[in-house]
């Protein structure tokens, strides 16, 4: 009995003092340390940052090419690191003789890219025709739709008939007309997900019509207005709208089969309101400058190669700047690059309110607030067509504005730079230059 109470007052203490170390100052700073952390080559970036009051951390590497420093301030004590080469390092902070954390230190060569801001125009022409609809035609036996009889969906993209490839809907009429003459089904592929589907489908005539249809609505085209977030003046690799293009009928993604990206003017803004997201309207046809080519719509953007990078500029930033992974991104006040009436790119004020560090490509990495007053009075915050606007923190491109949040405009989400990076093909990793060496 009397051992039992022992047991219990000592597990008691034991519980209070691990509760209590956890609000101890230089553990609760110790704990936030990362264990992980990505620099670029030739830029120094901090490691660790401490109260002055506490006791002096120190760190130790046995990497040449990683160079250590301790900067001591009034209101802080830092440590940071220069990288004088590639390759991976490891850092060891200490408290006085006590180890108190291993850092894996990964490093890039330093990427500079040109952020954009400029309202494009996007023209998309898919990879195939897509199904967006089904249509009923009125026969002598009734109300029939041969696209549906056949299992063809919505969503469907129509990629061949009778073996030949299609990618206009203009090369379907032929098909169409010639198999109802001869009573003869058509045999179409079809794409769905990822799957490939083969379908027979006759074609039918409307009571009083002489032309045959399918029964189906089709599409080879979509068109809508973004913003570029950048380019590699070397590459000529671009990047844009941060967030995938999906057809406004069948709600999924298109599949590109290629595209133009064209220069467009902002001629009016319908601001956005609680519930109601705004939008920006804008003008662009096929006579106005065509910029680039598209050749990639994913969960990140539009991509593809401009064509003269020299006449893309935003008048604002139109040199290379340094990028920021998802790890390096602070919360806090930064800017974003956008238009909001013509052609001229203005920069406004905005706050990061959660960066997520993503060791994996995910989309709405950051949550992010307008705070400038004349954005907020032209626009109400964020609207449709700033998707893609470049978000600038302390001299580097962080990201881009990629959604809005329906019930709070002045708020939305934002995607990290490196993941648009990663899919425009730029190597932020050195994984080429890795190759090369070993060949």
């Amino acid at each position: 009995m009397y051992s039992e109470q022992i047991r219990k007052i000592i597990g008691t203490i034991l519980l209070v003092f691990v509760i209590g170390i956890g609000f101890y100052k230089p553990v609760h700073e110790w704990i936030n340390i990362p264990s992980q952390v990505v620099v670029f080559e030739g830029v120094e970036q901090q490691l660790v940052k401490q109260s002055p009051e506490l006791e002096r951390l120190t760190a130790h590497t046995g990497q040449d090419h990683l160079m250590l420093q301790t900067n001591e301030h009034e209101e802080e004590q830092a440590i940071t690191v220069l990288a004088q080469g590639q390759g991976d390092g490891e850092v060891t902070i200490q408290s006085g003789s006590l180890p108190v954390k291993k850092m894996d230190v990964k490093v890039l060569p330093e990427i500079k890219v040109v952020p954009g801001g400029q309202s494009i125009g996007v023209k998309l022409n898919t990879d195939g025709v897509l199904v967006v609809g089904h249509h009923l035609i009125q026969t002598d036996d009734g109300e029939e739709s041969p696209g549906e009889i056949a299992g063809i969906e919505v969503g469907d993209m129509i990629t061949a008939i009778n073996g030949e490839k299609i990618t206009r809907m203009s090369q379907v009429a032929a098909f169409v007309q010639e198999a109802g003459k001869n009573n003869k089904e058509l045999d179409i592929e079809v794409k769905r997900e990822k799957k490939t589907l083969q379908k027979s489908l006759l074609p039918l005539k409307a009571k009083g019509e002489s032309s045959y249809r399918l029964g189906l609505y089709i599409r080879d085209s979509a068109a809508g207005v973004g913003t570029l977030t950048f380019f590699d003046p070397k590459s000529k690799k671009y990047g844009a709208l941060g967030h995938v293009i999906s057809d406004v009928d069948t709600k999924k993604p298109i599949v590109v089969h290629d595209g133009q990206i064209i220069r467009s003017s902002v001629t009016s803004i319908e601001k956005g309101s609680n519930g109601d997201p705004g939008e920006k309207l804008a003008s662009f046809s096929d006579q106005r400058h065509v910029l680039g080519t598209i050749t990639k719509n994913s969960s990140f953007g539009i991509f593809g190669e401009l064509i003269s990078p020299e006449e893309v500029k935003n008048d604002l930033l139109d040199k290379a700047m340094p990028i920021a992974v998802s790890s390096q991104v602070k919360e806090g006040p930064a800017k974003i690059l956008t238009v909001v009436e013509g052609e001229k790119v203005q920069e406004y004020e905005i706050e990061i309110i959660s960066s997520t560090p993503q060791k994996y490509p995910a989309t709405k990495g950051l949550v992010l607030k307008v705070t400038d007053k004349e954005l907020l009075e032209a626009t109400g915050g964020i609207v449709q067509g700033m998707s893609g606007s470049p978000i600038i923190q302390d001299g580097k491109v962080v990201g881009a504005v990629t959604h809005v949040f329906v019930n709070d405009p002045t708020s939305g989400y934002g995607c990290h730079i490196e993941w648009m990076l990663q899919e425009a093909g730029i190597d932020i990793y050195g994984k080429e230059d890795k190759g090369a060496k070993a060949s």
